[in-house]
């Protein structure tokens, strides 16, 4: 649960693109831009210093780019330097002409990725998403990145990590194809607090930091297939 408002962020080189998403996300109630940056050196240190809940990354900035500044970000939660109740999420901006980035940025534990030229409501509702620990998932934007670069499934049937019970494995397929806790829930003919419950499990089983990597795992150990 967020302590107070979303704080929140804002990384680009470019000066008028964080105005502008100053300005879009300074009208809603509930998020306050707290930061920004220029570098992915500045976003580290501008994170460590002001625990925002998400970061609003840019990809392509000149010292260290977004996506080493989002390892270095999440490393830190992972050593143990920031709070585990607070834990603070990333969130891929991209103008989809480096599909590579995208996935490289799921792999290093980004909640997911907005287009920007992303209409402004798009925006606000991205930060309420992952502030609230869902994943940034689209279908559209994550079928094309997985498709691409993860290659074609590993078995011929689909693989059921052997740690999840059959319940887990439904909510892993379905974190995998993007659904939110809501959706899961929906689906499954689940309580919310159910779906929260068997993530975690699903997370803790298989050794991994958060949702948007269990979607990396799901495809890359062939629990899923391309394009399915």
């Amino acid at each position: 649960m967020n302590r107070g408002p979303i704080r929140v962020v804002l990384v680009d080189d470019q000066d008028l693109v964080r105005a502008g998403f100053r300005v879009i996300l300074g009208t809603e109630d509930g998020i306050d831009v707290v930061g920004e940056a220029r570098t992915g050196a500045e976003a580290v240190d501008q994170v460590a210093a002001l625990q925002p809940d998400v970061v609003l990354m840019d990809v392509q900035m000149p010292d260290v780019d977004g996506l080493e500044a989002t390892r270095r970000i999440l490393a830190r939660r992972s050593s143990g330097e920031d709070d585990p109740d607070h834990p603070v999420r990333v969130v891929i901006l991209t103008t989809f002409d480096r599909e590579d980035y995208l996935f490289e940025a799921l792999k290093a534990g980004a909640s997911g990725f907005l287009l920007k030229n992303a209409r402004p409501e798009d925006l606000v509702d991205a930060v309420r998403v992952v502030a609230r620990g869902d994943a940034l998932l689209s279908p559209e934007v994550t079928r094309r990145v997985i498709e691409q670069f993860s290659g074609p499934p590993r078995t011929p049937e689909p693989h059921r990590p052997p740690e999840l019970t059959e319940r887990e494995y439904d909510v892993l397929v379905a974190l995998a194809r993007g659904a939110s806790n809501a959706e899961i829930a929906e689906q499954l003919y689940l309580g919310e607090t159910t779906v929260k419950t068997h993530v975690s499990r699903v997370l803790m089983k298989l050794g991994l930091r958060d949702r948007t990597q269990a979607v990396v795992y799901a495809y890359e150990h062939g629990v899923v297939a391309p394009g399915a």
